[in-house]
């Protein structure tokens, strides 16, 4: 792999500095090679996360295809032999907002976020509808029900009115616009003058609010405000029908409560625990818009 990243660059790599974040078990670090030009690398087998290579392929057809004057890393070339997958991006020279969220950084980040909403509307690619995309995912509350098992504290108690809230979410999520579905301060990059979205393999299309409303408990776990004093006052929600809004937050709040509660996936063994936090944050503003006590 090392050798064909050189033979690629036509230089050999004499830095190569590891980025941390995120939850991929694969490799990712920022490159120098010996004619002073850098790029950022990220890697991945089946071992031992025998899903991973294919999160890297889904990010490497969607990443060639995001126009050029997105706020997104350009795709420079792909290496793939049928186990490891390899991705080399330009390199941004930009960092993660620091944690807990600056107002400042956090202010820039959802100027930014609706400034990609409308830039990425109309969809420019071809992507899945995310009511098909996140079909099999945002069925938590439903799936405590089939099992049996019951969650804790307020959810618990309204655990069969959650899955009846929940079960109608992909009717209000229609939309045009191409969204990433998975930000989170990680998935993040500020640099002096602009705002770079990375890690695109979930991109999907949508309603233009959907981003917003995924990103926001991740914010909150963060040391942010809560979802709903963001949501409220943003302009990408300004058009966002209220009941389908609810609905949808049943099923992320769902998600993460359920996901949290199932055992950890080979190779990341930290995605429980963020999942739960999250989860804290997502039911916290469900019973913000339900009023249920």
């Amino acid at each position: 792999m090392r050798a064909a990243v050189e033979d690629h660059l036509g230089a050999g790599v004499v830095r190569a500095d590891t980025q941390t974040g995120g939850f991929s078990p694969g490799a990712a670090a920022r490159l120098t090679a010996s004619d002073g030009r850098r790029a950022f690398v990220k890697a991945i087998s089946s071992d031992p996360n025998p899903e991973s290579p294919e999160f890297h392929r889904r990010e490497a057809r969607i990443a060639s295809q995001l126009p050029a004057d997105a706020p997104v890393p350009r795709l420079l070339w792909t290496f793939d032999d049928g186990e490891w997958v390899v991705l080399l991006f330009e390199d941004i020279d930009g960092t993660h907002p620091a944690i807990p969220w600056r107002d400042d950084e956090l202010a820039r980040v959802l100027t930014a976020l609706h400034e990609l909403g409308v830039a990425l509307t109309p969809s420019p690619i071809d992507a899945p509808p995310i009511a098909s995309a996140l079909a099999q995912l945002l069925t938590g509350w439903r799936s405590f029900v089939a099992s049996g098992s019951t969650p804790d504290g307020w959810a618990g108690r309204h655990l069969h009115d959650l899955a009846s809230l929940e079960a109608p979410w992909s009717d209000g999520v229609a939309g045009t616009t191409l969204l990433h579905t998975d930000l989170r301060a990680d998935n993040v990059l500020l640099t002096t003058d602009r705002v770079v979205f990375i890690d695109w393999p979930w991109a999907a299309i949508g309603a233009p609010w959907l981003d917003l409303a995924n990103m926001l408990p991740s914010i909150a776990m963060q040391g942010g405000p809560e979802p709903w004093t963001i949501f409220d006052a943003h302009p990408s929600s300004a058009d966002a029908d209220p009941a389908a809004v609810t609905a949808y937050v049943a099923g992320l709040a769902g998600f993460f409560v359920w996901g949290a509660s199932q055992p950890a996936p080979p190779g990341l063994p930290t995605l429980r625990e963020f999942q739960r936090a999250q989860g804290e944050h997502a039911v916290r503003w469900l019973q913000q818009r339900t009023g249920w006590g």
